[in-house]
């Protein structure tokens, strides 16, 4: 990555490590320290093909919504998308695409140096509260900047064809895939299959049409905000930024942050498209890591405990009979 590093930052730097860092499964993120120049480490991105740890998937609908993005175009759109906004990502110090430097599209970027959210919360929880703070403020920033069709910010940016089909249509066909997916990798779910499928059909019905879109990040956990030296929260996984029902995005939030999430609340949101997504977020939160787990993915531990954690609470979230 030498070569790579020196036109970002400048012909004097000189790499002396490189550190893969843990978490990603569509791209490599690895932190390359420095000497010879004021920017002690960089982060570098790599989307290769050896660094997707999805096992390949049959051709999808661009329009869908939930259809997996990666790639530097798509993170590139959301970067400026939400720099417009003043909601704050990694700088950006190089973006190549064109595989002359490096075997596959890559990006330098600033490397944030505060961690995770996520691990702030137990090291210094009063510089977390205050960072959480400032997130609820940047996500009513982005859920209030609405759009007339929903779908990743890339495609629509692009002019891509938008989907006829309304939100919460698309996440019950999805979470009815998930149920036949999961069924088939864990038989508490396949014994409550029927069950699944006729609840998810009931909050489905009870929600009414809607025709604006607020603009979500659409997996945002305290592990995918970094804090910036000077205490400000930085997002990071954004590719597949979109506009969607704001819903989807406070459902995730409230399994990611728990109590903590009361910070993050906001008043106005549909109760019935919040039942509905939460069964939909539960049951995608079991098919994906059983599915990433038929790849070789490193961190099988962890993927094996999120499948085995969510369909417990999918169960849970059924009538009693």
């Amino acid at each position: 990555m030498s070569g790579l590093v020196r036109d970002a930052l400048g012909a004097g730097c000189r790499v002396v490590a490189v550190d893969r860092l843990r978490g990603g499964s569509r791209k490599g993120v690895y932190r390359v320290r420095l000497d010879g120049t004021r920017t002690a480490s960089v982060i570098v991105y790599s989307w290769a093909e050896a660094e997707n740890f999805w096992p390949g998937a049959p051709e999808t609908d661009p329009a869908d919504p939930f259809a997996p993005v990666s790639g530097l175009v798509p993170f590139l759109t959301a970067q400026r998308t939400l720099d417009s906004l003043g909601a704050r990502v990694p700088r950006v110090l190089l973006a190549d695409d064109g595989r002359r430097r490096f075997p596959a599209d890559v990006a330098v970027v600033e490397d944030v140096s505060g961690g995770t959210l996520e691990a702030l919360f137990e090291t210094d929880p009063t510089r977390a509260a205050k960072a959480l703070g400032e997130l609820a403020e940047m996500l009513e920033v982005m859920h209030r900047h609405q759009g007339r069709h929903y779908g990743k910010v890339d495609l629509l940016k692009r002019g891509g064809s938008v989907s006829d089909a309304s939100c919460e249509r698309r996440v019950l066909d999805r979470a009815l895939r998930d149920v036949e997916e999961a069924a088939g990798r864990d038989g508490r779910i396949g014994a409550a299959g029927a069950a699944l499928r006729d609840r998810l059909h009931e909050l489905a019905d009870r929600v009414s049409p809607r025709t604006e879109y607020g603009l979500i990040h659409g997996e945002l956990g305290p592990d995918h905000v970094l804090v910036g030296a000077d205490g400000h929260p930085v997002l990071i996984d954004i590719e597949g930024l979109m506009y969607f029902d704001v819903e989807w995005e406070h459902v995730f939030l409230q399994l990611r942050f728990g109590e903590r999430y009361t910070v993050l609340a906001r008043p106005g949101l549909d109760p019935q498209r919040l039942d509905l997504y939460m069964l939909a977020m539960r049951l995608s939160l079991v098919a994906g890591p059983l599915r990433l787990l038929d790849g070789d993915f490193p961190d099988r531990e962890s993927m094996q405990g999120i499948a085995e954690h969510n369909a417990k609470e999918a169960l849970a979230l059924l009538p009693l009979a």
